[in-house]
């Protein structure tokens, strides 16, 4: 009896001292944290300091339409993702920096630049054109320029590179991975369940190579935005002989003793060779040096900064902007991914936002879930019951799901390189029994229907529920053809013939009648003002998203040491390394198409094709090792 009493008293105190700990450690944690935001709140408002000089655009990373919110862990740790700046706030700062007396230049610094998607970098180039029409020098610099680099550099004034550098341009398209074999080693069947004869986001499962469908339709899309991006450096660069690093960039680079640079220089894709400090000295002879003493210490205007310092102006009457970015997904979503749930919640805030008189979604997006497309939807057709205009801007990719979404708007505008249509739908299911049959693992049961049991991912699915999947699918093909052929005022007959699961330009989209006309956000903004019946000159957009939370954002900007300036070692300099980097774009897609396989059984719309028109983005570590036990397994 004594010694069971001194137990529990022993316990009880071992519990105090537990409790006491964990409270001792919830009060460091809370202390620490309060200090940290006290000292990061406490920082001046740099936006406040804007002094003259260069506007400095280390573009460390990618442009997104909506970059993705930093983790709070990660950025604790130093271990963030790639950087992702937004459009928005680049075309912004470019387009206010063309009129303000402070900014003399502006600077691209493209050495850590990864990509963007060439609608996006469009947007910019043209930003940059305004700013060189005000008779303010631009001047590039990069170890080496990738397509999506020189897309912005060619708008520039001066375009540098370090020796050894140069402008090695290999234009859209590359090969895709086919799982077939892997799924056939592993002893994986793959039930696919789709519709259209062009939607081909099935075929790594099935086939080991590109079908000819497949092949033809990519190859009519690629060469518009091939023209596109070609037409349009020669437009900025008119006396740079382009085609002589296009056609055999080789014997370029021979002719010119084997000199990378010196090729791209006589070739006029580059004006000056150098390293980044003679560069630097070259910006402060334009705009200055801070220290007399440090004369490659330009005077620079970080890009942060003079986006803070410039707000969008609220003035007028607010036109809802909502973004629909990154794959559509059910149920809610962070930034970047378009989460049926949330965006559907952004919609109706607007729809009951008594002060907004019209809509503008903003889509760039692959597709995905069927659900979750039908779910913005729905919300969209709130805004119509309450007649708000919606016109629809398509960025880099409007594709599948982000068509579908788009099928409520009273207007579509899309640039002719933006990738659109995929009006198609599949579903895939796995199945393990060949698998668990190498270890010798069978299954058996009883059945009262046909249905019982079914998808059996152990032991295979049977004619009943193919039948019934098969059904489900067309059905929904069915439904979403007769919605793009309403809302485009179009036969369902003539819809089908240009649907099937085909992927077209923007360029092409028009002619087929899959878009109203082209033009950016601006165009789409006015559309929005004119069919409200305002003046789009009194308006101004209200974005309707999840905006970043504000501790998460000032731990990256702690983890950035508040800079724009501090070379970011998560982006590759120079085109070879870019080159190596690019092997985690096939890693992160594997990964993707992967998961979608095992995760299956949803009926999607997405694009096979599209995702790689779309900022790049690194795969976790916990994907990569996911990933390498797959493959493991495979061996």
């Amino acid at each position: 009896m004594l010694a069971a009493r001194s137990a529990r008293l022993l316990s009880s105190i071992w519990r105090v001292l537990v409790g006491v700990k964990d409270a001792l450690v919830l009060l460091f944690m809370l202390l620490f944290f309060g200090i940290l935001f006290t000292l990061l709140a406490g920082r001046p408002n740099s936006a406040a300091y804007i002094s003259d000089g260069a506007l400095l655009l280390r573009l460390d990373g990618t442009v997104s339409e909506q970059p993705a919110p930093a983790d709070p862990l990660a950025a604790l740790s130093g271990n963030l993702p790639l950087r992702e700046f937004r459009r928005d706030d680049i075309v912004r700062a470019l387009e206010a920096a063309a009129g303000d007396d402070r900014v003399k230049a502006v600077v691209l610094d493209l050495d850590r630049f990864v990509g963007g998607g060439q609608v996006a970098l469009g947007d910019i180039a043209e930003a940059l054109d305004k700013v060189r029409a005000a008779r303010k020098p631009v001047l590039a610099y990069a170890t080496g320029y990738s397509d999506d680099a020189y897309q912005l550099a060619a708008h520039a004034s001066e375009v540098w590179t370090e020796p050894g550098g140069g402008a090695l341009i290999a234009g859209p398209g590359g090969n895709r991975l086919y799982y077939k074999g892997l799924l056939d080693n592993i002893g994986i069947n793959t039930h696919i369940y789709r519709v259209g004869t062009y939607k081909s986001f099935v075929e790594p499962f099935t086939r080991a190579d590109q079908s000819p469908e497949a092949r033809e339709a990519t190859n009519a899309y690629l060469s518009v935005l091939w023209t596109r991006w070609q037409d349009g450096v020669r437009r900025a660069r008119p006396r740079a002989n382009l085609d002589a690093m296009l056609t055999d960039p080789a014997a370029t680079i021979r002719a010119a003793g084997g000199d990378s640079a010196e090729a791209a220089r006589r070739a006029g894709l580059v004006d000056r060779i150098g390293s980044r400090l003679d560069f630097d000295r070259r910006v402060t002879e334009i705009v200055g040096s801070e220290d007399d003493a440090r004369p490659w210490d330009w005077k620079r205007i970080r890009l942060s900064a003079y986006v803070d310092a410039h707000p969008i102006e609220e003035n007028g009457t607010p036109i809802a902007v909502i973004p629909v970015v990154g794959d559509i997904v059910d149920g809610k979503a962070p930034a970047g991914t378009a989460g049926g749930e949330t965006i559907a919640a952004h919609i109706l805030d607007a729809v009951a936002d008594e002060d907004v008189k019209a809509i503008v979604l903003r889509v760039d997006s692959p597709g995905g879930s069927v659900l979750a497309s039908e779910r913005i939807r729905t919300a969209l057709l709130q805004a119509k019951a309450r007649r708000l205009p919606i016109v629809v801007s398509m960025a880099n990719v409007a594709a599948s799901g982000g068509f579908w979404v788009s099928t409520p708007a009273d207007r579509i505008f899309a640039e002719p390189d933006t990738i659109t249509g995929s009006i198609g739908v599949f579903a895939i299911i796995p199945s393990f029994e060949r698998v668990l049959g190498r270890y010798g693992i069978t299954s058996d049961g009883v059945a009262t229907t046909p249905l019982s049991g079914q998808p059996d991912i152990t032991g295979g699915t049977n004619a009943a529920f193919d039948a019934l999947a098969q059904a489900s699918v067309d059905n929904i093909y069915a439904r979403f053809t007769n919605l793009v052929a309403t809302s485009r005022r179009m036969p369902v007959e003539r819809l089908r013939t240009i649907a099937e699961g085909r992927v077209w330009a923007g360029a092409d989209a028009r002619q087929n009648g899959l878009i109203d006309a082209f033009g950016g956000m601006p165009e789409a903004m006015a559309e929005a003002a004119r069919l409200a019946r305002i003046d789009p000159a009194k308006t101004y957009p209200r974005y309707f998203e999840d905006g970043p939370d504000p501790f998460s954002e000032m731990l990256q900007k702690w983890a950035n040491d508040g800079s724009d300036e501090a070379e970011d070692g998560r982006a590759p300099a120079g085109w070879l390394a870019q080159s190596a980097w690019a092997r985690q774009a096939w890693t992160s897609a594997m990964i993707a198409d992967l998961q979608r396989m095992v995760r299956g059984g949803g009926v999607e719309a997405s694009c096979l094709s599209c995702a790689g028109f779309l900022p790049p983005r690194a795969p976790r570590a916990a994907d990569e090792g996911l990933l390498m036990r797959w493959l493991g397994l495979a061996g």
